[in-house]
């Protein structure tokens, strides 16, 4: 368990800097587009503007900023170590809550043909042994009945019962996280929208003349970026969340159904004749 641990948290450190990297590449791309030289050339075809006065009215132009730069500046600081530390978190869970949800680690096949066949042959202390050393969900809810069989089948039936939704709780738990991401980050956009657009009405009240549209684009900037890298992150987790969570469903229900047929052999141990 201790190894599938280590190896989730690597698989989600790897994951969420290939994110970093295709968001950042993503809008270095975009703040290329329109920008190449042949545009400048069209324009200088069409322009009876002395080469000097070009020059002039060049340098008093500020320098393009790039969408990257342009979305880093309005969002800032906060929302900005808010909004990656809320994704590389959402990866994480995701790479973990996947290697949590896969068959072998829930109902290995081998534990299955295994504990039957040593039921089979009657060796009961080698198929307790087996489920006890398997630290899958089949294999806790087998090692809890078998451990119980000796005060009888309904004891036993009881503890794997109960170890059942123990681990079921438990990987619910994990689960309910990218939910809870999923629900934070459309909030901590409506925050910033909100803000931005306070920052945007304080430049109109408090400007003496009429605002420069530089000046209310800082704020509307704000409150746009935000609610859009809200909702990029809070659609993809609600959706991992419910595709997750419905695989999550479906194997313990396949638990349920498989552990009690390979206990129905004992259930007349424990009854009065």
């Amino acid at each position: 368990m201790r190894h599938r641990f280590f190896a989730g948290w690597l698989g989600a450190g790897l994951c969420s800097w290939f994110l970093l990297l295709v968001i950042l590449g993503t809008f270095s791309a975009v703040a290329l587009v329109g920008d190449g030289p042949a545009m400048a050339q069209d324009e200088d075809l069409f322009d009876d503007e002395p080469v000097a006065d070009r020059g002039a009215a060049a340098s008093d132009t500020p320098p393009e900023q790039s969408a990257l730069g342009w979305m880093f500046v309005s969002l800032g600081w906060t929302y900005s170590v808010v909004f990656l530390s809320l994704s590389f978190t959402l990866v994480a869970l995701f790479v973990m809550n996947l290697l949590m949800a896969r068959r072998e680690n829930v109902v290995p096949v081998a534990l299955v043909e295994g504990f039957e066949a040593h039921l089979n042959e009657k060796r009961y202390q080698e198929a307790y042994e087996m489920a006890k050393n398997d630290e899958s969900f089949l294999g806790q809810v087998l090692s809890a009945g078998l451990a119980k069989l000796s005060a009888g089948y309904e004891q036993a039936i009881e503890s794997m019962q109960e170890v059942g939704e123990e681990e079921n709780m438990k990987m619910e738990h994990r689960l309910s996280y990218m939910a809870l991401i999923g629900t934070i980050s459309p909030m901590v956009g409506l925050l910033g929208t909100v803000q931005g657009m306070i920052a945007s009405f304080s430049v109109i009240a408090h400007s003496p003349t009429a605002p420069q549209p530089a000046e209310l684009a800082l704020g509307i900037s704000t409150a746009l970026f935000t609610t859009l890298v809200g909702l990029f992150i809070a659609i993809p987790a609600i959706a991992a969340y419910n595709l997750i969570r419905n695989r999550v469903q479906r194997l313990v229900l396949e638990v349920g159904i498989l552990s009690e047929g390979l206990m129905s052999r004992f259930a007349s141990v424990g009854k009065k004749s």
